[in-house]
């Protein structure tokens, strides 16, 4: 116990009596000293005494699939700024291969007794994975806001991208230079904003009078190893232009599309989607579609702070509208394709 005060007291800079004071909630401590005593004692990872669990600190769990691909950590520089400004110190867990869940990481996001979380991808956007974490949150009535597309019968605010007008900026603009064998490269297929662009090309093109071959349509994990080897498969089935679902699979595309012997643009034209850093820096810089990152993300912050004030929030969907970036990866057609 002596060791703990000390720890409190010197993270606050406070006296262990003021600690004692707070955590045996005896009067004669400012509101601001207890509010910091007892924010220490979270971010420490000592447990509050029972009195105290009901009130909750003003950290917010950040919740991100991983770091490699540097939308991610973009994601995390927004949310994190604006939380930030708005009093709220945020605690930053990523998914890594054989690491901590995300379900363990609600466990110890609770334990910590957050404020809220926002999600910036995750398990919610996939129909197969297990939700029960998510569930659980629902039952405990904590502020959730999630970024980007999620399964349908999770009830928490969202902010997202619009799937439809990228897609529909992206071949639109392949279309334009004469493209009519369009590959889509997509995310996991049970990945709900890889089946909302699907769906969305798929009418898209028809309206235009192109037609989506099924073997021009591939799934693959999100990195660029996974979209090299989905790529291949568009190449042999004739593909002249690519559309992906994220940069780090546009690039695998280029890779691919090197190591068939081809040229981008001259032979394979690639679109990406987030346009995400560097990506003007590639060779050749990528034509892509950019997700307007800060709106979004000072926009999940905005409702997560109204919920954890106790204010009524829509569930309704908040769409964001991408812009098409227009580089070097694409190019007219081929002559006879």
């Amino acid at each position: 116990m002596s060791r703990r005060l000390a720890e409190v007291a010197k993270k606050v800079g406070v006296s262990e009596a003021t600690v004692s004071r707070v955590l045996n909630g005896k009067p004669g401590v400012s509101q601001g000293t207890r509010d910091a005593v007892l924010t220490a004692l979270d971010v420490l990872g000592y447990e509050r005494p029972t009195k105290l669990r009901g009130e909750r600190s003003r950290l917010v769990g950040l919740v991100l699939p991983e770091l490699v691909n540097p939308i991610f950590p973009a994601f995390a520089e927004v949310v994190g700024g604006a939380l930030a400004q708005q009093g709220f110190t945020p605690i930053l867990c990523t998914r890594t291969a054989g690491g901590i869940t995300e379900s363990e990481y609600i466990d110890l996001l609770l334990a910590q007794h957050v404020s809220g979380v926002i999600f910036a991808g995750g398990l919610y956007a996939e129909r197969e994975a297990d939700h029960t974490h998510y569930e659980r949150l629902q039952a405990l009535k904590l502020p959730v806001v999630l970024i980007n597309a999620s399964i349908e019968t999770l009830d928490f605010p969202h902010v997202s991208c619009d799937d439809l007008i990228a897609v529909h900026q992206a071949l639109d603009h392949v279309i334009s230079m004469g493209h009519t064998q369009i590959g889509l490269l997509l995310g996991p297929a049970d990945h709900v904003p890889s089946e909302r662009k699907l769906a969305a090309a798929r009418v898209f093109a028809q309206a235009r009078g192109v037609e989506i071959d099924p073997r021009m349509v591939a799934h693959s994990q999100y990195s660029l190893e996974s979209g090299q080897a989905a790529a291949n498969r568009l190449l042999e089935a004739g593909a002249t232009a690519i559309v992906c679902a994220s940069d780090p699979l546009a690039l695998g595309a280029v890779r691919a599309v090197r190591r068939a012997g081809k040229d981008v643009p001259r032979d394979i034209s690639v679109v990406g989607y987030d346009d995400s850093a560097l990506m003007n820096s590639t060779d050749p810089a990528l034509t892509t579609v950019r997700q307007p990152i800060d709106a979004m993300g000072r926009a999940a912050v905005d409702l997560l702070a109204a919920m954890i004030a106790g204010g009524e929030v829509s569930r309704d969907e908040l769409l964001f509208e991408p812009e098409l970036v227009v580089r070097r990866s694409t190019a007219a057609a081929p002559a006879g394709s």
